[in-house]
């Protein structure tokens, strides 16, 4: 058997090297914990949870009452879309380990294989450390889901809804899969053997996403109407409470990624509402400072921040180093959806890029640091600068690959079917030309 030498998540990752029979043949890993199960049962809900209803309202609240539904509608057939794919391949694409040897770079660095594929070997009985495959399959499966869905917030108000699936299902199948089975799969997987550190998906989720959405922006150009036109958000109401599921479901997404009810889970749980507290504030007072008053929109975008750029150090560093993060992530996320922004002139309309992308960033950068045992981390001889180096080779092979994946399935997409609502079809808003229904009735 192989020596699970890592956290929460990733060694969960290490178990899919070997058949679940293998496993099973390892005592500790082949005894079912009904309360890891319990747990990990809940993770799943709340991660799910984040998608719909809390991604969902979070979105729908910042666009004009026009775009309600269809933002809506985005998030849900997302979520139906990609359970569906990760049922057929997703799975496989992420976690098959056929061909994987440690140190070894070839096509299964980069992708899995099709050994999975229909979920096959998935039983009653099979089990990933000790809870069923079957839960690890959907825990799993709610990442791949929200992912994708937070890129709908970079090109809200004008993507065609029947060029958004065609988008949605390629991109999470020649972008998602393999930077999942990269960072995630164990021995064999390029970045894994690189020894980035991510522990519930800053590469994975956070830049992955928050690079196609401006990467998505830019391809398509801005709304009809910017920057001239004022497109305020209409109820910002949705958008808080969205934010605030979020806020809780996120303890799913890191705590759960521990794979187990520990001490690591407890430790990823208390650095994440450290982290989120602190953006949280660390935005606010940076707008409070910049425009004058804080804004209800301005706490809760600094609230999301904090909690991606948490994610991929959860499982590694201590409340100090939290603390830090956060604020980082608070203050350098309203820099970019400001400051950057208005500078380079993009439309991004719900600022994917600005909170995901930069954010994703700023949280893998400091894994690298603040990990280290020396600043309250889990990593007891952990070379910092080696580490930030190894953070950085894995933040740029997810820009470049993300980046470029992202143009060539959207241009490939334009020239076939067209991405864009017609100009007649932006002015009467999605929610009616594209699904013929209104979000108010007055």
């Amino acid at each position: 058997m192989k020596t699970l030498n890592r956290h929460g998540l990733a060694a969960a990752m290490a178990g899919l090297l070997l058949p679940c029979v293998a496993v099973a043949q390892d005592e500790a890993a082949s005894t079912l914990n009904s309360g890891d199960t319990a747990w990990m049962l809940t993770s799943t809900a709340l991660v799910l949870f984040m998608t719909i209803p809390g991604l969902a309202l979070f979105y729908s609240g910042m666009v004009r009452s026009k775009n309600l539904l269809s933002v809506m509608m985005q998030c849900f057939a997302i979520t139906a879309l990609i359970t569906v794919l990760w049922a057929l391949y997703g799975y496989s694409l992420a976690f098959d380990t056929t061909g994987m040897e440690q140190g070894v770079v070839n096509f299964n660095s980069f992708v899995g294989g099709f050994g999975k594929a229909f979920l096959n070997g998935l039983t009653v009985e099979s089990l990933i450390m000790t809870i069923p495959e079957t839960v690890f399959m959907c825990f799993q499966m709610t990442f791949a889901i929200i992912t994708p869905a937070l890129i709908v917030g970079a090109f809200a108000e004008r993507m065609k809804f029947s060029a958004m699936l065609w988008f949605m299902g390629l991109w999470f199948t020649f972008i998602y899969a393999p930077t999942a089975h990269m960072v995630w799969s164990g021995d064999g997987g390029l970045m894994w053997d690189w020894g980035v550190l991510d522990f519930a998906g800053g590469t994975v989720v956070h830049i992955n996403a928050g690079i196609a959405g401006l990467v998505a922006c830019l391809v398509l150009g801005p709304r009809k109407g910017f920057p001239t036109t004022a497109m305020p958000p209409h109820n910002l109401g949705y958008t808080l409470i969205g934010a605030s599921m979020l806020w809780v479901g996120w303890f799913g997404f890191n705590a759960g990624s521990a794979v187990a009810a520990n001490g690591t889970a407890g430790m990823a749980m208390a650095v994440t509402q450290i982290a989120t507290a602190a953006a949280a504030l660390g935005w606010m007072f940076s707008e409070w400072v910049s425009h004058g008053k804080p804004s209800v929109l301005g706490i809760a975008s600094g609230a999301v921040a904090g909690l991606v750029a948490i994610t991929p150090a959860s499982g590694f560093v201590g409340p100090m180093g939290a603390l830090v993060i956060g604020i980082a992530a608070g203050v350098l996320c309203f820099l970019s959806a400001t400051k950057l922004k208005r500078a380079l002139r993009y439309d991004d309309s719900l600022d994917v890029f600005g909170v995901h992308g930069v954010g994703g960033i700023v949280g893998a950068l400091l894994t690298g640091v603040f990990a280290a045992a020396s600043l309250g981390g889990s990593k007891a001889d952990l070379d910092i600068a080696g580490q930030l180096w190894i953070q950085l080779k894995g933040v740029l092979v997810t820009v470049v690959f993300s980046g470029i994946g992202t143009f060539v399935i959207l241009k490939v997409l334009d020239m076939i079917m067209g991405l864009r609502a017609t100009p007649e079809q932006e002015t009467e808003g999605l929610d009616l030309a594209l699904h013929d229904e209104r979000g108010y009735n007055l």
